[in-house]
């Protein structure tokens, strides 16, 4: 008697079955603690972001003429390249699939803010080099004041408008929903999976740079926003039986650490009257560079 082949034993259930134990594997594997994406986005924000017009400042001007690219801009140049693709091999590593177009249009878009932020921002910093007064507005600049014809004014009006409204916005948005999109897809019913050690010595680093991004970039209405859809999923996610994996973790407890730093920081500043007037309004968050120029620059 012939016995059946035994890949015609292959029945449909098993063929299931062996698909299901597959795709809880590949899950679980892209669950894990992603050590080297939020390495590499914590280096370089520190670098090619934070670091960006410390260069600047520190370079001899004999290297990087005023009329020519300067190493902060080549910086800006890297972190417009380098930050998308770990936003996209980020995606790629969601446990759970994403909406693909929201993602691209969210990546196209953060590459024109950034880009739109590099022109803007390397100008300003030259006018810092040649005197300009982050602390005070446009118009009440010494070196502004005083152009003629006054039209040149209202240029350099449009010029920050760039920089610091439209090209932070269409940096920022993006950036954020990108992360919350994938904040959306780390949870688990396994509720022992716990952050790595090399997770917790990122975690204070990562949440400098993000209080730094928030007060720099103004966009502290945009982080509320975002936290709170952040701890509005995790609530909902909680009623279902599901928890935050290490990588979600992580960037909850990034987003809980900066919020606690940005407070800090408004209470230090709280009654300072210099930057208060170039900060009006409900929300107050001064930049760091307007209270390095205000307090540290002239000093």
């Amino acid at each position: 008697m012939r016995r059946r082949p035994q890949s015609a034993a292959l029945t449909p259930a098993f063929v299931s079955r062996a698909g299901s134990e597959k795709t809880v594997s590949t899950a679980a594997g892209q669950s894990r603690f992603h050590t080297d994406l939020w390495l590499c986005f914590t280096v370089q924000n520190w670098i090619l972001d934070f670091g960006r017009p410390i260069a600047m400042i520190i370079m001899p001007l004999e290297w990087f003429p005023l009329n020519k690219p300067s190493v902060g801009d080549y910086f800006h140049m890297a972190y417009n390249v380098i930050t998308p693709f770990l936003l996209l091999k980020l995606i790629e590593r969601s446990p759970t699939a994403l909406p693909r177009s929201a993602v691209y249009l969210c990546i196209i878009t953060f590459v024109m803010g950034a880009s739109i932020h590099l022109v803007g921002d390397s100008i300003n910093h030259r006018l810092i080099l040649s005197g300009y007064q982050l602390h005070l507005s446009v118009r009440e600049n010494p070196i502004i004041k005083d152009l003629k014809p006054a039209s040149l004014i209202d240029s350099f009006e449009l010029l920050y408008y760039y920089d610091e409204h439209l090209g932070h916005s269409m940096w920022y948005v993006p950036f954020f929903l990108i992360l919350f999109l994938y904040f959306t897809g780390c949870f688990t019913q396994v509720k022992d999976e716990k952050m790595s050690y090399s997770g917790w010595l990122l975690l204070g680093p990562s949440a400098v740079y993000y209080w730094y991004l928030i007060t720099e970039g103004q966009i502290f209405v945009l982080y509320v926003f975002t936290f709170f859809a952040m701890v509005a999923t995790v609530m909902r996610q909680r009623r279902m039986g599901f928890v935050l994996d290490s990588n979600g973790r992580f960037l909850f407890y990034n987003f809980i650490i900066t919020l606690g730093l940005v407070l800090v920081w408004v209470a230090y500043l709280w009654n300072d009257k210099v930057l208060r007037k170039k900060y009006p309004g409900i929300i107050y968050v001064p930049e760091p560079w307007s209270f390095y120029t205000l307090h540290i620059k002239g000093s």
